[in-house]
């Protein structure tokens, strides 16, 4: 079952500015390309700095930038992602009775749709020691749409996160051979997700509990207080789903610095940081229950009306941080027509364990946790170029990226994110003196992967400890298989 609606959407923010999400094409949560002719080489042209892209790189490289110079580029995202169900479950919560299938969707096919995000870098030359710039991009993102039916929407129904990086920095040229970059970024993030809620399991669960207790006073033995409850359920006759639906929105702050150690004219060597940013998302839960049918006897009360008196809406926030990231890299001018380059990130992904959403409602209803427990990670990527003519310079790069995900049970449809291959191609046109066109396409194959989470909390709102949650308990277990396919366009001009 190819993922309904894996998508990347874009806002445009006065002229320039764009605020997007998509499936991630690095690792974890993030987007994976700030810049068109990065791209071109499988961004392993950290050390390279020829355009104003190195704001999100290297900042220490707008000191090779002359006069003032703009960039304006925008990436297209072809997702193919197919989910292949193996067993979904609900949970258990009626003695005697058996897991059951979740039901839904199992297999079919749905055709993902084709978006775009934008970049913009602004940098100019203030004099032969000082660069300024700012970009502009998108760090984050992550949408997925599974549908209101398939076999995993007790655990997703759908994910949008949206982001927007405001990146001003500056660099100092020490000398002919050392340079420092240092930017700061203010950093908006906006978040949707929504679940299925398991009424049924929950609702017929009660059912039995309180017809069991009344048998028991009755006098009737375990076994047969045990049948009577089972009657019960069954004449109750409950069905049907509810819907959670929560958003946040948030402002953070964090920085970034750069050095570049010039070798001789052929070789530079760059080290880069850019800091984790913290961010607190606030807004609301909203809990629906229309399509939940049934009776309970002796209640003047629906079961929609007990589900909604049991989740009411919610003020509600999570506190998210974003990963750290370190870089090393090297740019060689092999004579002149091929450069070769190369770059390795080290990703501070162990940072994001769970997202803990809070609600805040009377009666209280726990959080509810995506728990993740990720990993840091590695990315290796090596690039060349190639200076066919005056006019035309061709591009090239692979990379290899691992996924934070430790193990199967670990893997949430919310990410279902593996390793993965990236294989690059790009040109520079120059049109004229002042002005030149980057292209760049890229196919990044992921490892076929498995998911087999559950959910720690169950419909009853209590885990066995007797703490409050928010969950349906069940257990997600099926395949992915995913690549993308990256589409860039991207405008230069030196003033």
């Amino acid at each position: 079952m190819k993922l309904k609606h894996l998508s990347l959407s874009v806002m445009i923010m006065g002229t320039a500015l764009g605020l997007a999400s998509t499936q991630a094409a690095a690792s974890g949560y993030q987007f994976g390309s700030q810049s068109v002719s990065g791209q071109g080489t499988a961004h392993a042209n950290g050390a390279e700095a020829n355009d104003p892209s190195t704001i999100f790189t290297n900042p220490a490289g707008l000191s090779r930038l002359d006069g003032t110079q703009l960039v304006i580029g925008g990436t297209l995202v072809v997702p193919h992602s197919e989910y292949t169900d193996n067993g979904s479950v609900r949970t258990v919560m009626i003695p005697g009775s058996s897991a059951q299938p979740t039901g839904g969707n199992n297999g079919g096919t749905f055709a993902p749709k084709a978006v775009a995000a934008p970049t913009f870098y602004l940098s100019h030359k203030i004099n032969d020691k000082i660069t300024a710039g700012i970009g502009m991009y998108v760090p984050y993102g992550a949408k997925l749409d599974y549908g209101f039916d398939w076999a995993g929407r007790y655990a997703l129904k759908s994910i949008n996160l949206q982001s927007l990086n405001i990146n001003p920095s500056i660099s100092f040229k020490l000398d002919e051979r050392h340079s420092f970059g240092f930017g700061v970024s203010a950093q908006y993030m906006d978040a949707t997700l929504e679940q299925m809620a398991d009424a049924t399991t929950g609702l017929n669960a009660g059912v039995f509990q309180a017809a069991y207790a009344r048998a028991l006073g009755l006098g009737l033995s375990p076994a047969a207080a045990a049948t009577a409850a089972q009657g019960a359920v069954k004449a109750a006759n409950i069905s049907g789903d509810g819907l959670a639906h929560v958003e946040g929105n948030d402002w953070g702050f964090g920085w970034n610095i750069g050095y570049m150690f010039q070798l001789n004219e052929s070789t530079r060597f760059g080290l880069a940081y850019r800091s984790s940013i913290k961010q607190s998302l606030k807004g609301t839960s909203t809990w629906t229950f229309d399509n939940v049918t049934g009776s309970i006897a002796g209640s003047p009360l629906t079961p929609a009306q007990i589900a909604k008196l049991k989740h009411p809406n919610a003020s509600a926030s999570v506190d998210v941080t974003t990963p750290e990231t370190a870089s090393a890299n090297f740019f060689h001018q092999l004579n002149p027509k091929v450069a070769l380059m190369g770059d390795v990130t080290w990703v501070r992904n162990s940072q994001l364990q769970q997202i803990d959403i809070k609600q805040y409602s009377t009666p209280a209803q726990g959080d509810l946790v995506l728990h993740q427990n990720w990993k840091d990670t590695w990315r290796v990527s090596f690039g060349s170029n190639y200076q066919l003519n005056d006019s035309w310079m061709l591009r090239g790069g692979v990379a290899w990226e691992q996924a934070p995900l430790q193990s199967d049970d670990q893997r949430h449809p919310a990410i279902p994110d593996s390793d993965r291959i990236w294989l690059s191609f790009g040109a520079n046109y120059k049109i004229n003196k002042q002005s030149s066109l980057d292209l760049a396409y890229s196919f990044i194959d992921f490892k076929n992967a498995n998911v087999n989470y559950t959910d720690s909390c169950n419909p009853s709102g209590q885990k066995a400890d007797g703490s409050l949650c928010t969950g349906n308990g069940g257990t997600v277990k099926g395949s992915y298989k995913t690549y993308l396919q990256l589409i860039g366009v991207q405008y230069n001009y030196r003033f």
